[in-house]
């Protein structure tokens, strides 16, 4: 049976879960997730995990938070004078936003907490600082 290596084109269905068993993503009901093994298109612990496989393959990765979005950075944490921010956009904690940063790059935030005086907006990915559990399955795959 021809196996997956580095190189190869690979189509895959996973659910990707939280240790508190909360599903955060799942190909279920959509194509599956296709990408080039060892290319960097997706996080290197669930990439490192596919060489190897099989067609019809099923298995669960733990992927520690280092080798998935990597840890929470406090310093990706923003307070900013409410009065800086236009009144028709939300504020709600919770709500996603896009900033503009000084080179011009948009970058997506979320709304951590807000005050009467202030908002507070995170950039860190949304799964930074978890450790997270894929189950996969290997549909198929194009060798290099």
């Amino acid at each position: 049976m021809t196996q997956v290596k580095a190189g190869d084109t690979v189509r895959l269905h996973y659910t990707g879960t939280l240790n508190t068993g909360e599903v955060f993503d799942s190909s279920q009901g959509r194509d599956p997730l296709e990408f080039t093994v060892g290319s960097g298109q997706i996080i290197p612990g669930l990439d490192k995990a596919i060489p190897g496989m099989a067609v019809g393959d099923k298995k669960t990765v733990d992927v520690p938070c280092a080798e998935a979005y990597g840890e929470a950075d406090p310093a990706a944490r923003q307070a900013i004078p409410r009065a800086e921010i236009p009144d028709h956009i939300p504020t709600d904690p919770g709500t996603m936003l896009q900033m503009q940063a000084p080179n011009g790059q948009v970058v997506p935030v979320t709304v951590v907490e807000a005050t009467e005086t202030e908002v507070v907006l995170d950039a860190n990915h949304r799964l930074a600082g978890q450790d997270l559990i894929f189950d996969i399955e290997l549909v198929s795959f194009d060798a290099a």
